[in-house]
């Protein structure tokens, strides 16, 4: 059958379309469907076609219910064609009827485009930042009707249709217009709103029809194991969040207290019958709990649109749309603005660094490796069995930009911790000799995956400032959390893997083991300035066998409940920002499991509930004493005063801050109660003992200092006798007279 192209067909259009063209329509190959369909000059006035199955007859009708002709059949499965009266040309509806009833449909190929040049031009340079607005599905008023405008980047594809439960999943009745420069394919559906499924059904560039896709830019997805997108009014939640943005858009992100609550929204807490909460309910029970505990934010696992639960959500095949494991988009939104307006700072695990291969999902999109690379040295991750994005490709770079600048425009977040970035860095990542193409330098760095890093970063940074950009990194990668101006890859923040490794590894020893591996503790200390780091006890720690934090520590039930709660003090004290993951606020003691809630009966336990009490206690010293946050990341704030003492594996250390009362912190790693124990400290005077981890209500000895010791001058300066609990962190703040 030859393919007509739009020229023919409009010459055709003077009288009668040839039925080459009515059978391609009607076998859904024609290469330019709206040059048929529509409203179409002829002579000296118009005609109209439609393709309309199941129609026995058709009248054509303008949008305010004037008729203006009767259509004639032309093809048995539906397609008709006749002159319409007409002064211009204009979107017509169309009374169909046949043996059980009429209906009314008003005709897609009667609307002109929506997209507009400009369009073109920005998403053709790569440099559009408002995708969000342009691709995917939007409810809109176009050309005196309602409807909704569905736009998707399909460049290889033959032909591209929307299909829905509106049209019978029927892929020749709402073929797409293409806008050849960029490769975009778009149609104005009318008469359909918010809540109805939908797919893209593409036919590739050597005319096989690829499975159906999902939108790449869907607001809302269909629950697993339902995979199709669901068009979506506008959010509509009217936020009163200003306070909280306005104040972290004031101040310098990296001198403000930090502590996070890293939660997995599927099983942090359950239903009495197991199943998931919804984000209000979520609302209800997460918000108040962390504000009450002192963490200053949320970070929650991916919470974009993944199909499979063990996944955790970093295999995600919906960027733009909330999982709707726990409900409605808004529901996401006001849980965003219920925390905010609590104080509490929402941060989400973000995922540019691969994608699943599902077949409703990215890969080969249009029948071609679009958004991956083609080559799998390149394009596909030997360890998680995903695609990798092609970073290179300008398209794909924007579609991953504008998601960061979507989260942080339109649900608030506060923050994108970005995942898997040292997989993203590095071209021979878990790859071995012959395994990696070298850049164009012959080095193995991904030059293409650090632009976009940088792009990403300075259009964050740009549009929303406020908002931060941590990494998880765990390589010595230089300069991750220095400006992209500086050579840096733009990122507030870095994941200190190392400060975990190390401390775990140290507090996995039996305390008589420990004098031999003292510089797993100091040695964090010669690079703790070099980035701006995060000190992450994360969700990583705590699965594949790997146990709970409480399991990693040496020594009997007791000795692990001591060491823990003097390793929160321990990092509480030391400088960068915290997180800790949910459940080890109170030691859980079973590893943690995405499919059954925590284990928060633990609680009615003595050392459990001390654990909690603990990190309570901490947040809000941390919180409260500048001299413990606003130097973070700054080596001035941070000052030995006992580095060498490992026959005792003590150590001790200053914290400060302009204006601020100093805070030494001394950490005692071994079992046995230390008396007079002599800390050097840099004034003489009173030191309130601000947190001691040994405490009676924390399920410790109780041992400790009455509340203060006093710091004289001696021959070497000033310094005072400590009395140190086993297994314990005490924090003492000086008391200026």
């Amino acid at each position: 059958m030859r393919r007509t192209t739009p020229r023919a067909a409009a010459k055709a259009a003077d009288g009668r379309v040839s039925a080459g063209d009515v059978d391609a329509v009607v076998a859904g190959t024609h290469g330019d469907p709206f040059a048929i369909l529509g409203v179409h000059p002829a002579g000296k006035g118009y005609v109209a076609r439609c393709f309309i199955p199941h129609a026995g007859s058709v009248e054509a009708f303008t949008l305010d219910g004037t008729p203006c002709g009767v259509l004639q059949s032309r093809h048995g499965a539906g397609f008709f064609e006749g002159e319409v009266s007409l002064e211009a040309r204009q979107p017509l509806k169309y009374r169909a009827a046949n043996a059980g009833g009429e209906w009314w449909i008003t005709d897609p190929y009667s609307f002109g485009p929506v997209l507009g040049p400009m369009d073109d031009y920005y998403i053709a340079e790569g440099s559009h930042l408002r995708l969000f607005d342009k691709l995917g599905a939007h409810l809109i008023e176009h050309e005196g009707a309602s409807g909704v405008h569905f736009a998707v980047w399909a460049p290889n594809a033959k032909r591209v249709s929307i299909v829905g439960d509106f049209n019978e999943w029927d892929g020749r009745r709402h073929v797409m217009r293409l806008r050849k420069d960029v490769g975009i394919w778009e149609v104005f559906v009318p008469d359909i709103g918010a809540g109805r499924p939908y797919k893209f059904e593409i036919i590739a560039g050597n005319g096989k029809a690829v499975p159906l896709k999902a939108d790449p830019f869907a607001f809302r997805s269909e629950l697993r194991p339902a995979t199709a997108s669901v068009t979506e009014k506008p959010l509509a939640h009217e936020w009163g969040d200003q306070a909280h943005r306005d104040f972290w858009r004031s101040v310098d992100i990296r001198r403000q207290p930090i502590t996070t609550y890293e939660v997995h929204a599927g099983s942090w807490q359950r239903r009495d019958d197991g199943t998931f909460l919804s984000w209000d309910e979520l609302a209800d029970r997460l918000i108040p709990y962390v504000a009450d505990m002192g963490f200053t934010h949320i970070e929650f696992l991916p919470i974009t649109e993944h199909p499979y639960d063990p996944s955790w959500g970093y295999q995600t095949t919906g960027l733009y749309a909330p999982t709707a494991r726990f409900g409605e988009p808004e529901g996401f939104a006001r849980f965003v603005d219920g925390a905010h307006r609590a104080g509490i700072g929402v941060i989400l695990d973000w995922v540019p660094a691969h994608f699943p291969t599902d077949a409703h999902g990215l890969s080969r999109f249009d029948g071609t490796a679009l958004y991956e690379h083609a080559d799998p040295r390149k394009g596909f991750h030997p360890d998680w069995k995903t695609a990798i994005y092609n970073f290179g490709r300008r398209e794909v770079k924007s579609y991953l930009v504008n998601n960061a600048l979507f989260w942080a425009e339109k649900y608030h977040l506060d923050g994108l911790r970005v995942d898997a970035v040292a997989s993203m860095l590095y071209l021979d990542y878990s790859r071995k000799a012959g395994e990696w193409i070298p850049n164009e330098k012959g080095g193995r760095e991904n030059l293409e995956a650090v632009r976009f890093l940088q792009d990403m970063n300075k259009a964050v940074y740009g549009q929303h400032p406020g908002v931060m950009t941590i990494a998880e990194e765990s390589t010595s990668w230089p300069k991750v959390s220095q400006p992209v101006h500086e050579g840096g890859l733009g990122f507030g923040f870095k994941w200190n893997m190392g400060f975990m490794h190390d401390t775990l590894s140290y507090l996995s020893r039996e305390p008589v083991h420990r004098k031999h591996h003292h510089d797993e503790i100091t040695f964090g200390l010669l690079y703790a300035f070099s980035e701006n780091f995060v000190l992450p006890l994360s969700h990583d720690e705590v699965v594949h066998g790997k146990g709970t934090l409480l399991n990693k520590m040496a020594g009997d039930d007791w000795q692990k409940f001591a060491t823990l709660r003097a390793y929160y003090g321990f990092m509480w004290g030391y400088p960068g920002k915290k997180l800790l993951f949910m459940g080890q606020e109170f030691a859980q003691r079973a590893e943690w499991s995405e499919a059954k809630a925590l284990d928060w009966q633990l609680l009615q336990y003595g050392p459990h509930e001390g654990m909690r009490q603990l990190v309570r206690d901490l947040n809000h010293v941390y919180r409260s004493k500048p001299a413990l946050h606003a130097r973070d990341c700054e080596p001035e704030g941070f000052s030995w005063l006992v580095v060498d003492d490992r026959q005792n594996s003590v150590f001790a250390w200053l914290r400060s801050a302009p204006g601020a009362n100093p805070v030494a912190v001394v950490s005692n790693f071994t079992p046995v109660r230390r008396e007079n124990y002599r800390i050097p400290l840099p004034r003489a005077g009173e030191w309130r003992e601000i947190v001691n981890t040994d405490a009676g209500f924390y399920g410790g000895t109780g041992a400790g200092n009455f509340g203060r010791v006093i710091a004289l001058e001696g021959g070497g300066g000033a310094g005072a006798e400590v009395t140190l609990p086993p297994l314990a962190t005490l924090m003492f703040e000086f008391v200026p007279q």
